[in-house]
């Protein structure tokens, strides 16, 4: 039978709770505290999967998943720098705008669409030649997931994503065959697709949404695009795209 509290010097009654009351009080040390058991949580499973992508018993296919789930937990934690501080924030939230990076709008977009294609039952096709951007990879990162997930969750079977860059504009092209946009709940929708403006247009871009060939809604990222690079592939293909090590 378990000892009485009492019988160690604990007072039941009144447990000591210094800490939780430290946090209560501090709403911003709680975030803190938070931030940091998942960004440990977040470690543990990058580590997990790493061991597992080099174990001898793993199959190719199930190690291209779990490279695609690195890749994923890697935007993960690039989200949580920027939320922490440790990154350039966001303007409107207390840190000047992200200075915009030259990246390859068709590679990000199509380790985008890899990931999608392991989370959704549709099929989702994915085209796109060599196109560059100035932009935040973080930005367009969520840019790009937003719009993939919204046209993922109403598409009835399939979702096209185009990338193509033509007189100094670059643009990121999804389709999808559902029933097309305010057709239903435009709950999530509506406040992805809002994200998706906000972070666009911060780097001069804009965000076009129509009917699109398949019936469903067509939405479109206007980026302003850059040159292009010497010594770097004409073109990118999902199915052979690896996530950044």
């Amino acid at each position: 039978m378990p000892a009485h509290p009492a019988a160690h010097g604990l007072d039941q009654a009144a447990p000591d709770r210094t800490g939780a009351a430290a946090e209560t009080g501090d709403p911003n040390l709680w975030r803190r505290r938070l931030r940091h058991d998942i960004r440990h949580e977040l470690g543990t499973i990058i580590m997990l999967a790493s061991a597992v992508a080099v174990a001898d018993d793993v199959g190719a296919t199930s190690r291209e998943r779990i490279e695609q789930l690195l890749g994923e937990t890697r935007w993960l934690d690039h989200l949580l720098r920027r939320l922490d501080g440790d990154g350039p924030g966001e303007r409107g939230h207390e840190h000047a705008l992200p200075v915009p990076e030259r990246i390859r709008v068709d590679c990000l977009t199509a380790e985008v669409v890899t990931g999608m294609r392991l989370a959704t039952p549709h099929e989702v096709r994915f085209a796109g030649g060599e196109a560059w951007a100035h932009m935040d990879p973080v930005a367009l990162w969520r840019a790009l997931r937003n719009v993939l997930d919204n046209a993922c969750r109403v598409a009835a079977g399939r979702v096209d994503v185009q990338v193509t860059a033509d007189r100094g504009r670059v643009t990121v092209q999804v389709d999808d065959d559902g029933p097309g946009f305010g057709a239903g709940s435009g709950g999530l929708a509506s406040l992805g697709l809002g994200i998706v403006h906000d972070l666009i247009s911060e780097y001069g871009g804009g965000l076009e949404i129509r009917t699109g060939a398949m019936g469903g809604a067509r939405v479109r990222i206007l980026l302003p695009s850059a040159p292009p690079a010497e010594a770097v592939p004409a073109a990118v293909s999902a199915d052979d795209w690896r996530p950044h090590p």
